[in-house]
């Protein structure tokens, strides 16, 4: 390899480069870093240098980053002197990072900066050979370590006014749907990645029942679903999605395997079930098989986990609540890591048995290990409820939207059919359920009766 090959990106490729002029225009602190050791020749690409340029030439001029109205006003008014071939490719560069978010960051991160902090070292090396002739020890090692300080990690956090345009990117959730227009319209469209979402319901509820639904809905989008069971077999797993994605009950799911078939194979998602044993599987087995399947190019879309509190703990504690607490944050690590939603389930104590809403006075014990999700939301049917084949939903916590919400719903748990009814449907009294359609007045006035009446009770 010569000097001219080792001096620039071209073997990382066209797809690397203009990642990294897209994290140098996004991200502000990187910017920083980075800038200090570049080298604007190492890109091999002229219109992703004429575009750095650009921005490195407004950070010396007005000592800010720039926003993305300056940039588009520069790329309309400063490129004159660029050949009208070039001046088309950067501005459509320019375009096109709008429109798409980086995967790769940290390793785009960490490949550049080390090429580049090591270019300055070599440079600085060489200078020092020079140095050598006129004995000047200090000057060289001053020399050195000022090479080896460029380019280190000078980030100090989320500076409120230099980062002020970040705040206003628009941020890439990627939610995928609970197949519930209601709910997305809650959530924003749905669990976004990074993002967990835990389904709290009494045993035989159907909280396994809920988690294939929302994995089905998944798969409709056509995004690559992973769901792990602890208490069930895959196959009776399996049995469960091509009821609920073709409607045959699961009574009868052997007469109809043909239809099935033909249906499922239209799906443009795929399906991945992985079955452990009872406590036989920690946070860590989940990680390393997910890390297995994106070696082999599958990328997971969805994660089910049925049901959180059955998976080992990695570390043992003296209460079985902090094992609980570990395993939660654990699942909302993975989720993070893999950059993709983890919906799981929970079991509720002895009181939510026969509530006919879950409300948080049911679910503490069970709320406890679930704070660091995203979404929270009880599944309640009373004995009466499942004969009707209906239940209840409720809202306990949604950091993208409102909570506190109470949503009828029917479940028919013969085909895993699952759906949240319309205003139409809710009880004459009672709190109303529809959550799109609450009025702030009636819901006032619902607050101000209720400590009325416990005004009343403590007299």
């Amino acid at each position: 390899m010569n000097n001219s090959e080792a001096a620039s990106f071209s073997k990382y490729g066209k797809a690397f480069q203009e990642g990294l002029c897209q994290l140098i225009f996004e991200d502000r602190p990187f910017a920083d870093q980075i800038t200090e050791v570049l080298d604007l020749n190492f890109l091999d690409l002229q219109y992703l240098r004429i575009f750095v340029d650009k921005v490195i030439s407004y950070r010396g001029k007005y000592d800010r980053h720039p926003s993305v109205e300056a940039v588009a006003t520069i790329l309309k008014t400063e490129l004159e002197s660029e050949d009208e071939v070039i001046q088309q490719q950067v501005r459509e560069y320019f375009y096109k990072i709008h429109k798409r978010e980086i995967t790769d960051v940290e390793f785009i991160k960490e490949q550049s900066l080390d090429f580049c902090r090591k270019q300055k070292l070599k440079e600085a090396m060489l200078k020092s050979v020079g140095l050598l002739q006129s004995c000047s020890f200090d000057e060289i090692s001053k020399t050195i370590n000022d090479a080896l300080k460029l380019g280190s990690d000078n980030n100090f956090g989320y500076d409120y006014l230099a980062d002020f345009e970040r705040r206003f990117v628009p941020k890439h959730r990627n939610p995928v749907t609970t197949g519930w227009e209601d709910m997305d319209k809650i959530t924003g469209g749905g669990l976004g990645k990074n993002e967990l979402g835990v389904v709290v319901a009494p045993t035989g509820a159907g909280k396994s029942m809920v988690l294939v639904h929302l994995g089905a809905q998944a798969l409709k989008e056509g995004k690559t679903v992973v769901h792990y069971t602890l208490e069930l077999q895959d196959t009776v797993v399996a049995t469960r999605y091509d009821s609920c994605l073709t409607g045959y009950p699961l009574s009868d799911i052997a007469n109809f395997k043909d239809e099935i078939y033909e249906t499922v194979k239209e799906l443009d998602g795929s399906l991945i079930i992985k079955e452990y044993p009872t406590k036989s599987a920690s946070s860590n087995t989940i990680k390393a098989h997910l890390s297995r399947l994106v070696k082999r190019g599958i990328n997971p879309g969805l994660v089910l986990v049925d049901y959180g509190d059955l998976l080992k703990p990695v570390v043992i504690r003296k209460e079985k609540r902090n094992e609980l607490e570990s395993i939660y944050e654990e699942l909302r690590g993975i989720s993070n890591e893999f950059a993709c939603p983890i919906w799981t389930a929970s079991q509720t104590n002895r009181s939510g048995l026969n509530a006919e809403v879950i409300t948080m006075e049911q679910i503490s014990e069970a709320f406890n290990k679930c704070f660091v999700a995203d979404f929270i939301m009880s599944v309640s049917r009373t004995i009466e409820d499942k004969q009707k084949n209906m239940g209840k939903i409720f809202i306990a916590k949604n950091r993208n939207g409102p909570d506190g919400i109470v949503m009828p719903i029917h479940m028919d748990t013969s085909n895993v059919n699952i759906k949240i009814l319309p205003k139409q449907h809710q009880p004459a009294a009672g709190v109303p359920l529809n959550p799109v359609t609450l009025d702030p007045k009636l819901q006032g006035q619902l607050l101000k009766d209720k400590y009325s009446k416990l005004k009343r009770k403590l007299r």
